[in-house]
């Protein structure tokens, strides 16, 4: 990819979850989910999951690495070459305590790399997702597209 550099570019990184859940699924109630920073994620980072859609933005810098796209950022978790976002599901269990009980990789290896160009233009990065799997669960495990469109805004 031409457009990257071996200095840091800096972007914006802004997701839109769609179709969340609910406060209640399975055996969990008062869900929420958040964007996980390297420190983690607790109950009161997240958005409750009875809203329509729900917006994280977070910095982060993309750089050129043996070819390759590099990210870092406080949000970024990962070794080099397998980065990716955690969004994390917490939630309460009968009367037991807010917990984590899933958790999704926003996998930015898999941004197309015309996409990633054009962010590295605009300088800013948009990923859409819907937040339900199919089961009726909140998503979780690795999402890559189709799952997730990414976007240069």
């Amino acid at each position: 990819m031409a457009e990257l550099k071996p200095s840091p570019q800096r972007l914006v990184l802004r997701i839109l979850g769609r179709r969340l859940p609910g406060a209640s699924c399975g055996p969990y109630r008062d869900i929420r989910v958040g964007l996980a920073l390297k420190t983690g994620c607790d109950s009161k980072d997240g958005a409750s999951a009875d809203q329509q859609e729900v917006t994280w933005e977070t910095q982060i810098e993309v750089r050129e690495k043996d070819g390759v796209p590099t990210f870092r950022g406080p949000a970024v978790n990962g070794p080099p070459g397998e980065r990716f976002l955690y969004l994390t599901w917490t939630g309460r269990e009968g009367a037991g305590p807010q917990k984590m009980f899933r958790r999704a990789k926003l996998r930015l290896d898999a941004i197309p790399p015309e996409v990633l160009a054009r962010a590295l233009e605009t300088g800013l990065l948009l990923g859409e997702l819907d937040l339900t799997a199919p089961d009726g669960m909140p998503v979780c495990a690795s999402v890559r597209p189709p799952a997730i469109q990414w976007s240069a805004k």
